[in-house]
């Protein structure tokens, strides 16, 4: 009887190696290109870097970097205060600035917070021991300016039309009656009660405003909710634009110092 031999083994070894090797790199490339795809669409849809909002505490660093807030104060604060345009840099913000921040849509791109800014600010207010009975301001909406050209472009003759409407001026209509005189580096919140004049339409406002006295300066920050509808401000049309909602924040950021 003749013994039946096993068969020889392949040449080369086995292939399940190989094969686990494979189905190892095929699944370590799907991961990454998950990974990469998750990533372009949390930076082309999900991302948002907006300018963050306006706050005291931001306001008053950019003072530090400056060098003022080792100035000394002024002994007393009466007098007229003037927004300085010589502090900062509208560069980085750390300067004077009013504008606009509103959630918008748009095509391709996805839910953004558009942010559009202008250092062009003027104005000033009046202290007298504990009370500011006098205070205006004027924005010149013609060189707001944002992170989008096409926007820029697009509101000189839609939304807030600034060719139409280039300036916004607040007017104290209520004098602010503080509990003391701040001393330097203490917040004080208050709320600046006044008429807003926007796309050519006056209303009767409520700022909340917060301020700080850093060496010889004031800085001052407030938000204000602002309804489209009630400033006969209308929603752009533009293919980019999918939706905008239907109001928006009024944002300042203002450094006062105090006139010769």
């Amino acid at each position: 009887m003749t013994d039946l031999a096993s068969p020889p083994a392949p040449s080369g070894g086995s292939t399940a190696p190989r094969r686990s090797r494979k189905w190892w790199y095929i699944g370590g490339v799907c991961v990454l290109v998950l990974a990469l795809a998750g990533f372009g669409i949390w930076y082309f849809v999900f991302r948002d870097d907006s300018p963050a909002a306006v706050n005291i505490e931001r306001a008053t660093e950019s003072l530090d970097t400056k060098g003022s807030g080792g100035a000394q104060p002024s002994s007393s604060l009466d007098g007229t205060w003037k927004v300085d345009s010589s502090i900062g840099s509208f560069a980085n913000f750390t300067s004077s600035f009013a504008g606009y921040r509103v959630q918008e849509e748009l095509a391709g791109i996805g839910t953004n917070t558009a942010v559009g800014r202008t250092p062009d600010v003027s104005g000033s207010i009046t202290i007298v021991g504990t009370k500011i009975p006098k205070a205006g301001f004027t924005a010149d909406l013609s060189t707001l300016k944002s992170d989008e050209g096409f926007r820029d472009d697009t509101i000189r003759h839609q939304a807030i039309e600034t060719d139409r409407f280039p300036k916004a001026t607040f007017e104290l209509t209520e004098p602010i009656e503080l509990d003391k005189i701040p001393a330097p580096g203490k917040k004080t919140a208050v709320d600046a009660t006044g008429t807003l004049t926007l796309h050519g339409v006056t209303k009767d406002v409520t700022i909340p405003l917060v301020a700080e006295r850093t060496g010889d300066t004031i800085a001052v920050t407030g938000q204000l909710d602002i309804p489209f509808a009630d400033y006969g401000i209308q929603q752009p049309t533009s293919f980019r634009v999918l939706s905008i909602e239907d109001h928006g924040i009024l944002e300042v950021q203002l450094f006062f110092t105090k006139s010769a």
